[in-house]
């Protein structure tokens, strides 16, 4: 089940504190082909979502569940061309460049369970509410522990679709899943290009 290549609001918990953690990837969302606008221009983009859990940072969330680990979560367009975002994440997170054949088509599922150290960074957004993002991932250093996964791994792409999986995903997740060219495809919804064009 390949997926070849933000944080939730309305939380009443505070931002992960700035720093670098031990971090442990356990999902990886394909949201698809969807319309942003950037900057005043509509852009095509094929996204997904990889979240990880920090196992060292523990929290009840809900009593009944007891301590969970904090997560984090962040959208990257499935890019692996020299100047992509991802790229680079995932070059730092193996310790090693990709070779030109890795580069044409890599699975980043294989990267679920796997550990990291994650930086973690602090900004503002215009509505004034201080948000934590991921600003680096790296290999763990010699020495460190990274301690055992807690969450279940998750993997959802169109091509192994897991509608329970789906359904738990939070509202604004599902929403843009919904709104992309696979989801619409696969429901056999008619897909139409920026210029209002059908595709297929």
């Amino acid at each position: 089940m390949p997926i070849i290549a933000q944080n939730n609001g309305g939380s009443t918990i505070a931002p992960i504190a700035p720093g670098s953690y031990a971090a442990r990837c356990y999902s990886m969302i394909q949201i698809g082909t969807i319309t942003e606008n950037i900057l005043g221009t509509e852009k095509v983009l094929h996204k997904g979502r990889i979240s990880w859990e920090l196992p060292g940072e523990l929290e009840v969330f809900k009593e009944e569940n007891g301590p969970q680990p904090r997560v984090i979560s962040e959208e990257y367009t499935l890019s692996l061309n020299d100047k992509a975002k991802l790229r680079k994440i995932l070059q730092s997170w193996r310790g090693k460049a990709f070779t030109d054949a890795e580069a044409k088509s890599f699975d980043i599922t294989v990267l679920v369970g796997k550990p990291c150290l994650l930086s973690i960074s602090q900004k503002e957004s215009k509505k004034g509410k201080i948000f934590s993002y991921v600003s680096g991932v790296s290999l763990l250093p010699k020495g460190m522990v990274c301690p055992p996964q807690i969450n279940p791994s998750q993997v959802l792409s169109f091509d192994a679709w897991d509608e329970e999986l789906f359904a738990s995903l939070p509202d604004f997740i599902k929403e843009k899943i919904q709104s992309s060219q696979e989801y619409k495809a696969m429901n056999n919804d008619v897909i139409l290009d920026i210029d209002g064009n059908p595709i297929f």
